[in-house]
């Protein structure tokens, strides 16, 4: 009969496969062009906009660097001295303490970032460099003012190979009057092999150039000097920051994807051809009209080769499959001996779902809750991030001290409030040391000194041992915001002491305040709540409860059982929290909770 199992899968055959393949080989080429074009253009401007928020990161670094650098204490006096030519054991002694500074801040850096100081008559801090005038970089820097320097090599680095610049006029904080230079170099190599994952199509190629067309690295921009100079000229003209510049040369079209980057006059250009972005579309045009003949006869096969053997044992299989969908995995395992095929390939099919069940209900059962669990905690640490509040009292305080005109306190609070900046902002992970935690905390209560003044009084005790102990973020923060909180209702100052110490293989962390306390029913509820679902505690809050209980569940989420606290307090006395996390093996590489 027309209508057997057989016709009517030979008839689902050619209408689902050879038809729409005969159909997309005709009208898909034209349709993927564009789309392959847009697409193209979207995810390079992505990748371009990545690749500028990395050198953006990298700049940003070299500049805190080399401001933190002029700011300090030491390069000033260093600075006096060599213009007073003191050539005695002071001037020795501060010039070794400003290298001791420059080798600790290169040591801490994490992209190999080298510091110089030079005077302008090639005096420096790790030799001299009677040639200063001949460098290219200081040329530029000096006549056009570019403080990025392009890839050179420079001998007074510690580093060898290739490197860019940032530079920054060296002047007395108290008169300004320049003397000389401070030179962040870092390696071009950060820049240059993130630059080379910005590629289109197979030869494509992406270049950092300056707006005369040079290169930031080393070599030449391989493109065509004509579509080079039509597409600066473009840029140069318009006022968009990025966009697409469409150029012909010898009847090839070239795509200039082109953005301009906020370091000296830098432009990152990525460019391909039309044939080379749309090679894959023409090859695919010719292999689907070979694929709809090559279907066509297929279909015709399968269908006869297709029989009831198959079909029965396929539809109890799908009866077991309705079971997993209801979440009965039970059900499933007891009816899986009911399905028989005396085909080998749906008999093999049936025993591999049989253990297929098997091991999705374990890994359901352990596996899933675990994941979510971590899922969470990372996300609740993302919520910890600087109070909108507090941000705005900083910068209130320091618009004060600006009309005040105290200078110094103004950049102290920048840097501070800029620690804190980067240390929220960075993402990469959920899991950082406890120094840096509480060098963290140590930025956050310097502006709270600076916001109450005489009315706070912070002391923190921290354990050498504990400071490369590995914890998650932001579990100190909402604790001390607390204790200075509840510190000023009921009195005008507020003492804070913070401490951490490790003790055999406990690492204790204590945040104690003199403010009013809390009652026995708020301690008496926070136990209470901790008895229940800890991980629906914390899934249930939809961050309004960024606080004691947040901290406290996000600790117990990651470390489990290694955790516990102890909160001891007085009504109008204060209150003492103690977080307790117990770790096996070093302190210094702590345990992979996660």
């Amino acid at each position: 009969m027309f209508f057997t199992l057989r016709n009517r899968l030979f008839l689902i055959f050619t209408c689902l496969l050879t038809i729409p393949f005969i159909l997309l080989s005709i009208i898909i080429p034209s349709w993927f062009t564009t789309i392959i074009r847009d697409q193209a253009q979207d995810l390079t401007i992505e990748m371009m906009d990545q690749y500028l928020l990395y050198v953006d990161s990298i700049t940003t670094q070299a500049e805190d660097l080399g401001k933190q650098v002029l700011i300090n204490e030491t390069t000033q006096e260093w600075l006096r001295l060599e213009k007073e030519n003191s050539a005695d054991d002071e001037s020795l002694l501060v010039k070794n303490e400003l290298r001791r500074l420059l080798s600790s801040m290169m040591v801490n850096n994490s992209n190999f970032m080298s510091i110089s100081i030079l005077l302008y008559d090639g005096t420096g801090i790790w030799g001299n460099n009677p040639d200063l005038d001949e460098e290219e970089w200081f040329q530029d820097f000096i006549e056009h003012e570019q403080q990025f320097a392009k890839s050179h090599i420079y001998q007074l680095q510690p580093y060898p190979g290739e490197i860019n610049s940032y530079i920054l006029p060296l002047f007395d904080t108290n008169t300004l009057v320049p003397s000389g230079i401070i030179k962040v170099n870092f390696p071009s190599d950060l820049l240059e092999k993130a630059l080379n994952k910005i590629k289109i199509g197979q030869e494509g190629r992406a270049y950092l150039i300056d707006q005369k067309g040079s290169n930031v690295f080393q070599g030449q921009v391989d493109l065509p000097h004509n579509i080079l100079k039509q597409g600066l000229a473009e840029i140069a003209n318009g006022y968009q920051q990025k966009g697409l510049i469409e150029a012909d040369n010898n009847g090839e079209t070239y795509f200039m994807f082109f953005q301009k980057l906020p370091v000296g006059d830098w432009i990152l250009i990525s460019e391909v051809t039309e044939s080379d972005l749309f090679s894959k579309v023409n090859n695919l045009q010719r292999n689907l009209l070979l694929t709809s003949g090559f279907v066509f006869m297929l279909t015709i096969v399968a269908s006869f080769m297709l029989s009831s053997t198959i079909t029965r044992p396929l539809g109890n299989l799908a009866k077991a499959m309705g079971y997993i969908e209801r979440g009965d995995f039970v059900g499933a395992k007891r009816f899986m001996p009911t399905i028989k095929s005396y085909n080998d390939e749906v008999g093999y099919l049936i025993k591999v779902f049989d253990r297929t069940i098997e091991q999705l209900k374990k890994l359901i059962e352990t596996e899933y809750e675990a994941n979510l669990r971590r899922k969470d905690a990372e996300y609740k640490a993302l919520l910890l991030q600087i109070n909108p509040h507090f941000l705005n009292n900083t910068l209130e305080i320091i618009g004060g001290l600006a009309v005040q005109g105290k200078n110094r306190e103004v950049m102290n609070v920048s840097v501070y409030l800029g620690r804190m900046m980067r240390y929220s902002l960075n993402t990469k992970s959920n899991v950082v040391k406890l120094g840096e935690e509480v060098s963290y905390i140590k930025s956050y209560t310097d502006i709270l000194k600076l916001r109450y003044e005489d009315a706070i009084k912070v002391e923190i005790d921290e354990g050498l041992e504990t400071k490369r102990f590995p914890v998650i973020k932001f579990i100190l923060q909402p604790l001390v915001e607390n204790a200075v909180k509840y510190s000023f209702i009921e009195k005008s100052s507020a003492q804070i002491y913070i401490k951490t110490e490790k003790n055999e293989n406990n690492v204790y962390i204590v945040v104690e305040d003199k403010g009013i306390g809390m009652s026995e029913e708020v301690i008496s509820n926070l136990a209470n709540e901790e008895m229940d679902d800890e991980t629906m505690t914390v899934l249930e809050s939809k961050g309004n409860s960024i606080g004691l209980k947040n901290v406290i569940g996000r600790l117990k989420l990651y470390y489990g059982k290694d955790f516990s606290y102890q909160i001891e307090s007085e009504k109008n006395v204060g209150t003492r929290i103690t977080l307790c996390i117990n770790f096996r093996g070093d302190c210094d590489e702590g345990h992979n909770y996660g």
